[in-house]
């Protein structure tokens, strides 16, 4: 609650009283504690040797203690960088203060001794956060947990018992031991502290977190509120505290530091962007351009995108239909909304957040070639960083040193990264968020986001736009699941399509023709029939052994020339080179029939003429219409009647329990009520998303109570967007091989990074059987691979065959 902020100091209306408190007279719990001992501490602080002028922050091992960087120095660069970074934030004193105060406990003797090697070592994060207790302000919870978290990350503030009793492993220490730990600390050296540092007194709250306290916000809203800032602020010291280390350090181990980054303005992105596509526009226009109803959409979107890039920042919709050229679009809407022409520069970052990695390389792809490589940064797990780095070790040097923080004026990252970055309490995952303020969000595919964690997710949206100048825009081609509308609890208000009339839109831009085969479950084998008498076609099946009975069957009707198989049984780096074989055979005159589960569908880049796709939400019916007649030049023959093909069969099989299975339930309602449905409507697509959330609690962990308590460690124990019980084994795939010698040749962070092209997930009773059969080799506790005698079991045309003679198949996840 609200009163959690600053203790017993506000009352019960949420109005904050303002104590006259006297720093120099700390709240003590008591001189005795635990593992600390008064004698010790004693010792410590009147012990004639030491000097608070010959205190280093850091030194050099093997240098000598003289060379170390003064303390008072250290504090006073973090302060200033982190006032730096807080001032967007509204929050530069509150910064400043967290420098200043960060690192007072390495003032400690036993610390100084440390430092020499003559000492095992002391805890000294815990000594900033007493002295901000001992003021006993408006907002001192807030800097404790900061100050005291800028090493172990943003504790829980009373208590880990409650997430652990509920099975949840829980770190840190929670606030208030460590608080009891360090009072008699900080009150035995405060005579040691510099009264300038020391003596400074708590700033006022931030003008955003005043005004909620004096308005009639409801108090959960505003403890909320208070627990996303505490967040932001915790960033600025983390990302300033370790920037300035890092520029100590450098001057003796010479390294790649953040002031070595520079970017293009982002009005210079913005001019490079628009004349990029002016030409495109341009040459379409010629008499050779290919001017087909596709590009004429693409053009119109282009259009609106920069007419709509001039309004107040705020919430935007992007609702145009698959192939409408959204990637590029709304990039420009980014750029020209961050500064448009004529205006001083608003925002400073274009975020680009997209739900898979399996297209997320090929979008980042795209905005390399046009804004330029340098400028824009991808961070996401299948980076395959071993790659970047033989190819460019300088570029990925400093690829590695931006994602630390973001510092880039373009971030193409993944939900997941985004989302449990901004609900995490790690040091170097909260690092960045900072950066998030005063940026244009572009959240892809945002049907995607998982309904048990909608309303954090919401409230997160909410903070960054009311309060930390962020502009989001909501990009899909079906309508936003994140609008509120009439008759709903949830959803953000406010928000403002940026193409004007996305129905009319969605009826002139129709390639597709939908047709409704959901009787009786289909027969596999009559399916492969039907798939097999098409040159070209995709079908997207639930599971992943589906996807391979499947295949198997239209291999034995067609053969296997041109037949394509992509599950998630196939390592990401296997995925990739395959989808890459799809288009070359598309583009060719021979057979390109792909079997596939749902990670083909969202805004990967291929185009068939007939789509076979088996009954589910009707999102994903969308999604897979949007792989049919993409660049729409079947439909141009047929004088625009649409030309593709997509036929929605129930499969054999269902989806996988949880939100695939529920949103097939949806479409199976909604077909009751109407018979067949037009996937393009969106007052339709508008009553599957009521329906299916309707089906879910949407913050069904309770995070967002966990939020109003400042129990930021149980906060990031359940906000996980992947929730699996999956368990990853590098495959013999490529160079994956030599990798994992490499690893154990050498076991770090960097050589197991580079085995992340080369992992498949396995359900628990897979791996269980592979383990039992010897087929499961452990590199280390970190590192599982496949076993060299079973080798065999991985093929280049299906992947790994998990199944072991015995064992059930499990039904998992199939993205």
């Amino acid at each position: 609650m609200v009163d959690s902020f600053c203790g017993k100091s506000v009352d019960r209306s949420g109005s904050f009283e303002r104590p006259s408190a006297d720093i120099c007279a700390p709240r003590l719990h008591s001189m005795t504690n635990g593992s600390i001992s008064t004698q010790t501490i004693v010792a410590e602080a009147t012990a004639p040797s030491h000097s608070t002028d010959k205190c280093f922050a850091h030194t050099i091992e093997g240098v000598g203690a003289q060379y170390g960087e003064p303390l008072e120095k250290h504090l006073r660069a973090v302060a200033t960088r982190a006032a730096g970074f807080a001032a967007p934030l509204g929050a530069a004193e509150w910064g400043r203060l967290a420098g200043l105060w960060h690192d007072i406990g390495k003032w400690r003797p036993e610390f100084q001794a440390y430092l020499r090697g003559r000492h095992p070592g002391v805890e000294h994060a815990g000594v900033g956060a007493a002295l901000a207790a001992a003021t006993n302000a408006p907002g001192w919870v807030s800097l404790a947990l900061v100050i005291a978290g800028h090493h172990a990350g943003l504790a829980n503030r009373e208590s880990n018992i409650h997430a652990e009793q509920n099975g949840f492993t829980v770190l840190p220490t929670p606030l208030s031991q460590r608080l009891k730990k360090n009072e008699p600390v900080l009150h035995l050296l405060h005579a040691l502290l510099p009264a300038e540092i020391a003596g400074v007194r708590l700033p006022p709250l931030p003008a955003a977190i005043e005004k909620l306290l004096g308005s009639d916000t409801h108090r959960e809203t505003t403890a909320r509120a208070i627990e996303f800032w505490t967040r932001m602020l915790f960033s600025t010291l983390v990302d300033a505290d370790r920037i300035e280390t890092a520029r100590f350090y450098a001057r003796y181990e010479p390294a790649l530091i953040h002031a070595d980054l520079d970017y293009d303005s982002i009005a210079s992105l913005r001019n490079r962007l628009d004349a990029d596509l002016d030409t495109l526009e341009l040459n379409l226009c010629q008499p050779s351009g290919k001017r087909t109803s596709v590009n004429r959409l693409r053009s119109q979107v282009l259009r609106a995108c920069r007419k709509a890039a001039a309004k107040s920042l705020g919430r935007f919709s992007l609702t145009v239909p698959t192939g409408g050229g959204k990637t590029l679009a709304a990039m420009s809407f980014a750029l020209n909304h961050a500064h448009p022409r004529g205006s001083q520069e608003r925002l400073h970052r274009v975020i680009v957040v997209i739900p898979y990695t399996s297209i997320i390389e090929q979008n980042a792809a795209i905005y390399r070639r046009v804004l330029g490589d340098g400028n824009v940064l991808e961070h996401h797990s299948n980076l395959d960083e071993m790659k970047l780095e033989e190819h460019d070790t300088e570029r990925e040097t400093r690829r590695k040193l931006a994602a630390e923080n973001w510092d880039a004026p373009v971030v193409v990252t993944t939900s997941v990264q985004f989302f449990e970055s901004l609900f995490s309490n790690h040091p170097s995952r909260c690092r960045k968020l900072h950066r998030i303020a005063q940026s244009v969000i572009l959240l892809d595919e945002v049907q995607t986001l998982p309904p048990q964690l909608l309303e954090p997710i919401l409230d997160g949206l909410r903070e960054l736009t009311e309060r930390y100048d962020c502009s989001i825009v909501l990009s899909t081609a079906t309508p936003p699941a994140l609008v509120k509308r009439t008759g709903q609890t949830y959803g953000l208000e406010g928000v403002h399509e940026v193409v004007p009339d996305p129905t009319g839109l969605a009826n002139r831009a129709r390639r597709v023709r939908v047709h409704w085969e959901v009787g009786a479950p289909a027969s596999y084998d009559l399916l492969a029939l039907r798939i097999a008498a098409h040159l070209k076609a995709l079908t997207i099946v639930h599971l992943r052994r589906d996807a391979r009975v499947l295949a198997e069957l239209v291999e034995q009707t067609a053969g296997a020339e041109g037949l394509f198989h992509l599950s998630a049984l196939m390592c990401p780096a296997h995925r990739l080179e395959v989808l890459e074989r799809v288009r070359t055979a598309l583009a060719g005159e021979g057979p390109c029939r792909l079997i596939a589960t749902q990670l083909v569908e969202a805004g990967v880049d291929v185009d068939f003429p007939i789509v076979f796709r088996a009954l589910c939400g009707l999102d994903s019916v969308a999604q897979a219409a949007g792989r049919c007649d993409r660049e729409g030049l079947l439909t141009e023959a047929r004088g625009g009647d649409p030309g593709g093909e997509l036929i929605v069969f129930r499969a054999p099989t269902e989806p996988p329990p949880g939100v695939l299975r529920k949103a097939m339930e949806s479409t199976i309602t909604l077909l009751g009520l109407r018979g067949e449905l037009d996937p393009f409507d969106p007052e339709t697509c508008q009553d599957f998303f009521r329906e299916l959330y309707g089906k879910h609690n949407l913050d069904d962990r309770a995070i967002q109570f966990d939020r109003q308590n400042l129990d930021f460690a149980t906060v990031a124990a359940k906000f996980r967007m992947i929730d699996s019980a999956m368990r990853p084994i590098v495959v013999p795939y490529g160079d994956a091989v030599e990798r994992v010698e490499a690893f154990r040749r050498a076991p770090s962070r960097r050589t197991q990074r580079a085995l992340q092209p080369f992992i498949v997930q396995v359900s628990p009773s897979h791996h269980e059987a592979l383990r039992a059969a010897g087929a499961i080799e452990a590199v280390d506790e970190r590192v599982e691979v496949l076993a060299q005698p079973f080798w065999s079991r991985y093929s280049d045309r299906f992947g790994l065959d998990p199944q072991i003679d015995g064992v059930m198949d499990a039904e998992v996840a199939i993205v």
